[in-house]
C-alpha cells in the first residue's frame, strides 16, 4: 500500500504539457497561438499549480480536426500506462477541433484514468469540477475548423483555377521573395534532382540512386527544408538526415512541375474531418504549363516517364539491371523479354520470352533467346551506322528522318482514325437500337426482364467503346507531338557519332523498344532478326543506295551454335 502511495505521489506531480499548431491556427491566430508562446504559458501554469515535473509534447502544423497525431498518440500511450496526473493545453482547442472525439476523451478516458485536464485560456480545470459551457466550446471548435475549411476550399478554387500554386514549393523550389504565391529554382537543390535524372536516365533503379545519395552525405529533401528553416509537420521519430529511401526518387522522378508547370487539384478530400487525399479524374485536373523556371526539359520528363513504365525484371549477382531490360519484345506476342544470367557463369547472360517459360505456349512453342553481348554488338553496330549517315548525309538524312515520320505517323493516324470513325457509327447505332427496345418495351413487344437484359448488354457496350476512344484520342495526341519531336532525335543522333561503347543513356534516349524474333537457322548459320524501332521515327531504315552496310555480327553464343545478325530490312 505504501508502493502504491508513493507511485501515486509521483504521478500527481507530473504534468504532461500538449501544444499543437496547424498551419490554419498560425494564419489566422498569428505569432500568440506559437508552439514557443504555447509551452511557455503552460509551463507557468503548471508550475502554479504545485507540478514539478513537467514533459513537453507538441504537434506541429497538423490540424486538429484529426485525432491522428504523432506526438498526441504518443502523450495518449503515456498517459495509458499512469505516467502523469494530468494535462495541460492553452485551450480545448488544442486539444482537437473534433467535437465527437474531445468529448469522448473529457466525458470518459481523463475520469477513467483519474487525469487531470487544465484549459489554461478556457478556465477549465476539470479538479475544480464540471464546467457547463464545456461541450459548447467544443462545438463551437469543430464549426470553426468547418467554417475555416470552407473558406480555404472557395479561396483556393479561385486561386487554383488561376494557376497559382496550390501547394508548397516540391525539393528544388522556393517561394519567391519578391511574389510567395509563385515559385524560383532553388539552384542547390536543383543540382540533386539533375542528378536524379542522370543517374535514371543512365539505367540506375530507384533503390540504387537512394543508396548512392545515401552514400554521397546528401541531405534528404525535408532535412534539406529544415538546414534551410522552411517548417515542416513534425512526422514522428528523426531519421538520419541522409537515408534516402526509393519512393523519395520515384516521386521525384514522377513530377511534372520540374518541367516549370504549375498542377493544381490533383487529389481532393471527402470533408473536413476526412484529410485522406483522393486522387481526381483526369478531367478535373488543372494543367498551366511553363509558370516557373524548369529544372528538366520536357523531353528528359517523357523519358524518364516512359522508362519507369518499362517492366524491370530480375537483378544480375551484383544487383545490376541490364541495361535492355523493359526494351525488348517478343515479335510474336509482344511481351516484353525477360533477364536472366547462367547460374554457373553469371557472365553468360541472355533474354528470353516468358510467354514460353511460364508454359503457356503463346510464342509458337519458341523461346525468342537472345545473348546480351550478342545484342550489344548489333545495337551499337546499327547506331553507329544512323550517325554515320547523319555525318555523310546530312542534307538526305534530315529528309529522310522527316518524311519516314511523317509517313509512320499518318499511316498510323488513318488506322487510328478508321477504327474511331467506326466505333462512333457503332455507339449510333446502339442508341437507336436502345430506342427500339424501349418503345417494344412500352408497347409490351418485350417483356420487362428481356428489355433488362438487353439495356445493360448496349450499356456495358457503350460504356466500353467510350473507354477505348478516350484512348484512341490520346494516341493520335501523341502522334501529333512525334512529329514535332523529329528534330530532337536527330539532334540526338548526332551527339553519339563517336560512340564507341553501348550506354543505358544512349538506348532510352535513341531506342524505343527492339522487336526480337525467333532465330532461324539457314545455311549452318542461326540467323537472328531484330527490328529496331526508334524513339519518334519508329522502325527506320537507311535507303539501299547508300554505302552504308547493316553491321556484321556473327558470334558463337553456345556450343556448335553460330548466330549471325539479320537486319531490320530484311526482318521487316
Amino acid at each position: 500500500m505504501k508502493q502504491s502511495n508513493s507511485r501515486n505521489t509521483r504521478r500527481d506531480k507530473v504534468a504532461f504539457l500538449y501544444e499543437r499548431l496547424s498551419r490554419e491556427d498560425d494564419d489566422v491566430e498569428g505569432d500568440s497561438y506559437s508552439i514557443t508562446n504555447q509551452q511557455k504559458l503552460l509551463a507557468k501554469a503548471a508550475t502554479q499549480k504545485g507540478y514539478t515535473k513537467l514533459v513537453h509534447f507538441y504537434d506541429d502544423g497538423i490540424t486538429g480536426v484529426t485525432m491522428d497525431r504523432p506526438e498526441f498518440n504518443r502523450m495518449m500511450e503515456e498517459l495509458k500506462l499512469g505516467k502523469a496526473g494530468a494535462v495541460f493545453v492553452k485551450d480545448l482547442s488544442r486539444l482537437g477541433r473534433n467535437y465527437v472525439e474531445v468529448g469522448r476523451l473529457m466525458e470518459y478516458f481523463f475520469p477513467e484514468h483519474d487525469i487531470r485536464l487544465v484549459a489554461v485560456s478556457d478556465n477549465v480545470d476539470t479538479f475544480e469540477g464540471e464546467d457547463e459551457l464545456v461541450p459548447i466550446k467544443n462545438v463551437f471548435n469543430e464549426w470553426y475548423a468547418r467554417d475555416i475549411s470552407r473558406k480555404r476550399r472557395a479561396s483556393n478554387r479561385v486561386k487554383g483555377t488561376a494557376g497559382i500554386p496550390l501547394s508548397p514549393p516540391p525539393y528544388g523550389y522556393i517561394k519567391d521573395p519578391a511574389n510567395p504565391d509563385f515559385w524560383i529554382v532553388d539552384e542547390e537543390a536543383a543540382k540533386v534532382v539533375r542528378h536524379i535524372d542522370t543517374l535514371a536516365l543512365s539505367g540506375y533503379g530507384t533503390e540504387q540512386i537512394a543508396t548512392m545519395l545515401s552514400e554521397e552525405k546528401i541531405l534528404t529533401p525535408a532535412a534539406y527544408a529544415v538546414s534551410k528553416g522552411i517548417r515542416k509537420p513534425n512526422r514522428g521519430q528523426k531519421t538520419d538526415p541522409y537515408l534516402w529511401r526509393s519512393s523519395t526518387i520515384s516521386k521525384i522522378l514522377g513530377l511534372q512541375e520540374y518541367c516549370g508547370d504549375v498542377i493544381n487539384f490533383k487529389t481532393h478530400s471527402k470533408s473536413f474531418k476526412n484529410k485522406k487525399r483522393i486522387k481526381n479524374d483526369p478531367e478535373d485536373i488543372l494543367v498551366f504549363q511553363d509558370v516557373h523556371e524548369p529544372i528538366r526539359d520536357r523531353d528528359t520528363f517523357a523519358m524518364l516517364q516512359k522508362m519507369r513504365g518499362k517492366v524491370r525484371k530480375r537483378k544480375t549477382a551484383d544487383g545490376e539491371r541490364n541495361m535492355f531490360s523493359g526494351l525488348l519484345v517478343c515479335a510474336d506476342c509482344g511481351r516484353n523479354l525477360h533477364f536472366h544470367f547462367n547460374q554457373r557463369n553469371p557472365a553468360i547472360q541472355y533474354f528470353n520470352c516468358p510467354g514460353y517459360n511460364m508454359g503457356k505456349r503463346k510464342c509458337c512453342d519458341s523461346t525468342h533467346y537472345i545473348r546480351v553481348d550478342f545484342l550489344e554488338q548489333v545495337v551499337l553496330g546499327e547506331i553507329r551506322r544512323l550517325t554515320r549517315f547523319a555525318c555523310k548525309y546530312e542534307t538526305e538524312f534530315t529528309q529522310a528522318v522527316a518524311n519516314f515520320s511523317r509517313e509512320v505517323v499518318e499511316r498510323d493516324q488513318r488506322i487510328l482514325q478508321g477504327e474511331l470513325k467506326a466505333l462512333m457509327e457503332r455507339n449510333k447505332e446502339l442508341d437507336t437500337l436502345f430506342e427500339h427496345i424501349y418503345e417494344d418495351n412500352v408497347s409490351g413487344k418485350i417483356s420487362d426482364e428481356r428489355f433488362v437484359k438487353l439495356s445493360s448488354k448496349y450499356e456495358a457496350e457503350q460504356h466500353e467503346i467510350v473507354g477505348r476512344v478516350d484512348q484512341l484520342q490520346k494516341s493520335l495526341d501523341a502522334m501529333k507531338e512525334k512529329v514535332d519531336n523529329t528534330e530532337h532525335f536527330i539532334a540526338s543522333v548526332r551527339k553519339y557519332t563517336r560512340a564507341k561503347k553501348l550506354t543505358p543513356l544512349m538506348l532510352n534516349e535513341l531506342i524505343d523498344h527492339i522487336e526480337v524474333h525467333q532465330a532461324e537457322k539457314h545455311s549452318g548459320i542461326t540467323r537472328q532478326k531484330l527490328v529496331i524501332h526508334y524513339n519518334c521515327v519508329g522502325a527506320f531504315d537507311i535507303p539501299d543506295i547508300l554505302p552504308l552496310d547493316a553491321p556484321k555480327v556473327v558470334m558463337q553464343t553456345r556450343k556448335g551454335v553460330l548466330v549471325g545478325y539479320e537486319p531490320a530490312s530484311i526482318a521487316s
